[in-house]
């Protein structure tokens, strides 16, 4: 199973662009292509994507990685915790951003 991560990236560019490679996934995620494969695999398990095939060319068949409906609201409730998450880390970040503000008026 990908973890949250994985599985939110590869959720969020299949809905993007349904027909990206699993090459051109591995390059834009940063990640390597058995991965890509790996967490594809487990998507379409667990019935978040579905895969749809279709001749490209004369001798090549490509495929096109749909988000089913579990897998548009699984996005969604990993898009929400991510934004949740990102939220509090800014919190953070801000306060000790001030606190160090104000360690810079006192020191001068």
């Amino acid at each position: 199973m990908p973890n949250q991560q994985s599985k939110y990236q590869l959720l969020k560019s299949l809905e993007q662009d349904s027909n990206l490679t699993q090459r051109q996934l591995s390059k834009e995620l940063g990640i390597s292509l058995g991965k890509v494969n790996y967490c594809l695999q487990s998507l379409i398990q667990i019935g978040l994507v579905k895969v749809h095939n279709f001749k490209n060319t004369k001798h090549k068949i490509q495929y096109s990685y749909l988000l089913t409906p579990k897998g548009v609201a699984e996005k969604t409730k990993l898009t929400i915790s991510f934004l949740k998450v990102r939220t509090k880390e800014y919190e953070e970040l801000k306060k000790e951003v001030e606190k160090l503000n104000e360690a810079r008026e006192v020191g001068k």
